[in-house]
C-alpha cells in the first residue's frame, strides 16, 4: 500500500507563487508515475502534470505549461509542483496521485482521474484577483 500525503496549500493573490508537495509513504519504491490533479468547485477533476520517476519525464495541461514546474526528489520519495503566475481560474483542490503502471504517464494525465491507484487528502489553493 502506498499513501500520499500533500502540503502546501494557501491563499495567495494573482501573480503569486506556491509550492505544493506530496511525500510517499509505503512502497513507494514501486510507483511508477505520480502527478497533481485539481478540482474546483462544481468540476469534474483535471490532470495539472505528471512525472514519470523511471525516466523523469513530465507532462503538462495546456493551461499550466510555462507557469508550473513538477519535480521530483527520489531520496525524499517527495513529489513537488512549483506554481508561479498564479491565476484565479487555478483556485482548487490539488491532490497528489500515483499509481504502480497499467498506463503511460502522459495518459495519467488526462485519464488519471479515473485510472490512478493512490490518491492524497487534498490541499487547497486559493487564488484571488
Amino acid at each position: 500500500q502506498v499513501q500520499l500525503v500533500e502540503s502546501g496549500g494557501g491563499s495567495v493573490q494573482a501573480g503569486g507563487s506556491l509550492t505544493l508537495s506530496c511525500a510517499a509513504f509505503g512502497y513507494s519504491y514501486s510507483i511508477y508515475c505520480m502527478g497533481w490533479f485539481r478540482q474546483a468547485p462544481g468540476k469534474e477533476r483535471e490532470g495539472v502534470a505528471t512525472f514519470y520517476t523511471g525516466g523523469r519525464s513530465t507532462y503538462y495541461a495546456d493551461s499550466v505549461k510555462g507557469r508550473f514546474t513538477i519535480s521530483h526528489d527520489n531520496a525524499k520519495n517527495t513529489l513537488y509542483l512549483q506554481m508561479n503566475s498564479l491565476r484565479p481560474e487555478d483556485t482548487a483542490m490539488y491532490y497528489c496521485g500515483a499509481d504502480r503502471g497499467g498506463n503511460t504517464c502522459y495518459t495519467y494525465l488526462f485519464e488519471g482521474p479515473k485510472r490512478l491507484s493512490y490518491w492524497g487528502q487534498g490541499t487547497q489553493v486559493t487564488v484571488s484577483s
